[in-house]
């Protein structure tokens, strides 16, 4: 059997000593802390998108403003990748706690290029290139970040690694909740002029104040040993692509139910105003109730993963997507109602918390240690980006292309599909329960 097929040696079992799981603990909030900023930016951007259309791309046809909108979130992702290959190699080469500085610095400097991006009004085109360059730089970090917090997390755990790499879900599911929050708030109490011209910053100049105190706290934390016990890889990219291309795909197509969970939510403001006429607060506190659901249900999913393996709880999931989609794409459609639509937001989030919360640790475990990072990094953002970053503009495509407001459910099924053969090549080639 080649090394593209072969089963990686499971992680070396750590002593839960006091001194380990104080270790544990705080991996977990310097980790939990970078993906909040990272999911915080990115929810604040996809829930005010039609605002940002309309004073970043205000002139011609607003479905045309809004495509050009999410085709700038898109092109963030596009840098994932790299993103991902770069400072994976950077954790693989140099250490995990360097490479959490790193994403993180860069992250607060895309918030903030973000935050304060001039308006179309004020400097024409130059503003949307701003916006632009702030989206390219979240998304050549984020490329780095879940897949170093998370070898992080998991190499530092002493135990049960599932549940405490499910945090990194925790906390995008806080992030969801909170981004949400702000947007049901600042489009109930705020008058139109006042969201247009200032309220929609609020949330980035909020988001960038959990910036230091993470920087803070990461500078503090200790290098994991797995690293330190063992010399660098020489060439984590050429071992990766050389041997474990395999594991890459299967890992991509296995992202995808989780990254489609999110961005299906994410779109839901944008669907609910341009597509059915009805206010957008109802998507909000949809999203407020997933984000709440994921914050407490990950943990316990990332539990259940430790008992009976992650690739059956996430195979449930997977097929509870592919089995839900359409009929609650059809209620909404059918009932444009606050109810349906804070319901059919809420089965969303207790997918995507099943599925995501084992994610993180499943691939950790899928690559070598001297590699993980690589691996790690570079496989998420394949399917974050393929599956995921692209959808809202795919979903805005299909909409406006087909006529039918259906079709964001026959995308999110075919996604499922992607992600059940993934999984199954995991279980079957990879030695994954």
């Amino acid at each position: 059997m080649s090394s593209s097929t072969q089963s990686s040696p499971p992680p070396p079992v750590i002593e839960a000593t006091p001194e380990r799981l104080l270790a544990a603990r705080k991996a977990v909030i310097s980790s939990s802390i970078g993906a909040a900023l990272e999911w915080f930016d990115i929810i604040v951007f996809a829930s005010f998108a039609v605002v940002i259309s309309e004073i970043f791309y205000p002139e011609g046809d607003p479905v045309f403003s809004l495509i050009l909108t999410f085709a700038t979130f898109a092109i963030s992702y596009l840098v994932r990748p790299i993103g991902g290959l770069v400072l994976g190699r950077f954790a693989d080469r140099h250490g995990r706690k360097p490479a959490l500085t790193l994403t993180l610095f860069l992250m607060m400097l895309g918030t903030l290029l973000m935050a304060v991006a001039p308006t179309y009004s004020q400097i024409g085109i130059w503003g949307a290139l701003i916006i632009l360059a702030s989206r390219l730089l979240q998304g050549f970090s984020a490329g780095g970040e879940f897949g170093t917090a998370t070898t992080f997390l998991v190499e530092t755990a002493p135990h049960r690694k599932m549940y405490y790499a499910s945090w990194q879900i925790a906390s995008q599911g806080a992030s969801m909740a909170l981004a949400s929050a702000f947007g049901f708030a600042l489009n109930t109490y705020l008058t139109d002029d006042a969201l247009h011209s200032w309220g929609w910053r609020v949330p980035f100049f909020i988001g960038l104040l959990v910036g230091p105190v993470g920087l803070y706290i990461r500078s503090k934390l200790d290098e994991t040993e797995e690293f330190t016990s063992r010399p660098p890889a020489k060439s984590p990219l050429l071992t990766l692509f050389a041997h474990h291309w395999g594991r890459i795909l299967a890992a991509s197509a296995s992202v995808g139910v989780a990254t489609i969970s999110v961005y299906m939510i994410l779109f839901m403001p944008t669907f609910a105003t341009s597509n059915l006429g009805i206010s957008p607060t109802a998507a909000y506190l949809g999203g407020i109730v997933a984000g709440l659901i994921c914050l407490i249900g990950s943990p316990l999913v990332g539990k259940l993963a430790d008992r009976f393996g992650p690739v059956r709880i996430m195979t449930i999931a997977a097929i509870a997507a592919l089995v839900l989609a359409w009929p609650l794409f059809q209620l909404i459609v059918t009932q444009r109602s606050v109810t349906a639509f804070i319901f059919v937001i809420a089965v969303l989030g207790v997918i995507m918390a099943f599925y995501f919360a084992p994610l993180p640790g499943m691939l950790s475990t899928l690559f070598p240690a001297e590699i993980r990072g690589t691996g790690l990094s570079t496989a998420y953002n394949l399917g974050v980006t393929l599956l995921g970053g692209i959808a809202p503009l795919v979903l805005t495509w299909l909409l406006d292309i087909t006529g039918s407001l259906n079709s964001p459910s026959v995308y999110y099924m075919g996604v499922s599909v992607l992600s059940l053969i993934g999984l199954f090549f995991i279980r079957k080639h990879y030695g994954q329960r």
